[in-house]
């Protein structure tokens, strides 16, 4: 079943995505988005039953260690290296504007 992507549709999505497009560039898109909802059903029609889905085109094993608090009772000595602190916390400068200290 060849699924068709309209002008339309192509001009709400990018409406919702807050994006302004002329019409020859909706056209353009139109056309790109097309030509690749055209090879996924391609793609779908492969019959896949007998391949073993792969996770990862290497080797490469993730090993992972147990995620364990240590040295929590070294705040203190944190803290004191920090170039100020509040509350028992580091302080750090605000970055987002209007933003009161605490």
């Amino acid at each position: 079943m060849a699924t068709s992507i309209s002008k339309e549709e192509v001009a709400h999505v990018a409406d919702l995505a807050k994006l302004s497009f002329s019409d020859q560039e909706l056209e353009h898109f139109t056309g790109q988005l097309q030509e690749i909802v055209s090879m996924c059903e391609k793609m779908a029609e492969v019959d896949t039953t007998n391949v073993e889905p792969t996770f990862s085109v290497t080797p490469n094993v993730n090993h992972l260690r147990e995620d364990v608090a240590d040295n929590w009772h070294e705040k203190k000595a944190l803290l004191a290296q920090a170039p100020d602190e509040a509350a028992d916390l580091i302080k750090v400068p605000a970055i987002l504007n209007g933003e009161d200290e605490a």
